[in-house]
């Protein structure tokens, strides 16, 4: 699927409002949806992200459950996409994460692509306690009909992510292992960072702490690792 960036490219946090499964009922939680990653504008550049999603709600306990408790949710990523990750893929991540900070995740989601998502599509987004995961194409290549800012072509590529400038579009191509990594030490780790930001307030603050949180939880713990 093309996108259409009609704007600049940017790393966005959506100003919604999350509805919930009936469009018209609104709710506002204590900080606006965070997306990560927004991807190439879409044709919703200028508009809030209000494509309707089912908003969950956080969970009342007593004790923290574990990451092998964690509720997965698992949607029909819908027609030409994929989900990248397993329900077990992101169990197994989320297990390798420091206890403290597994504590306040509730749901992962891997969300269905739907119509009024290709607009403002985007990689994941962290609501509350739960964090969506957005599919991606099946055919592992995004369009692009602009030249990725720094900043973006540096973190796609840190995770195996291939830019090609190919006439008048970019594409940024991955392979099954490269997008699997991105999403599981990027994506992933990126919101769960949101959701334990308790001290920041601004958009700005915000995403530079779950930036950090990414590259010092996912990107290093996983080179670590290897």
């Amino acid at each position: 699927m093309s996108r259409r960036n009609t704007g600049q490219q940017q790393r966005t946090r959506s100003s919604l409002r999350p509805s919930r499964r009936n469009p018209v009922s609104r709710r506002q939680s204590h900080q606006p949806a965070s997306a990560h990653q927004h991807r190439g504008n879409g044709l919703a550049i200028g508009r809030a992200f209000d494509a309707p999603e089912v908003w969950h709600e956080p969970v009342d306990r007593e004790e923290p459950q574990s990451a092998l408790e964690l509720k997965v949710i698992v949607q029909n990523p819908g027609r030409n996409y994929i989900h990248p990750v397993t329900a077990d893929d992101v169990r197994e991540r989320v297990l390798q994460l420091p206890a403290q900070y597994r504590e306040k995740l509730d749901v992962v989601q891997l969300s269905r692509m739907t119509r009024k998502r290709r607009l403002f599509p985007c990689y994941g987004l962290q609501w509350g306690t739960a964090v969506y995961l957005y599919p991606i194409e099946e055919s592992l290549e995004e369009l692009y009909v602009r030249a990725p800012r720094p900043a973006q072509r540096i973190e796609t590529e840190m995770y195996g992510g291939r830019w090609v400038e190919d006439g008048a579009v970019w594409r940024l191509v991955w392979t099954e292992n490269s997008i699997r990594d991105f999403y599981l030490n990027n994506v992933l780790i990126h919101e769960i960072g949101h959701i334990n930001d308790d001290r920041n307030t601004s958009f700005r603050k915000r995403e530079q702490f779950a930036d950090w949180f990414a590259v010092e939880y996912g990107f290093r713990a996983s080179r670590m690792k290897r």
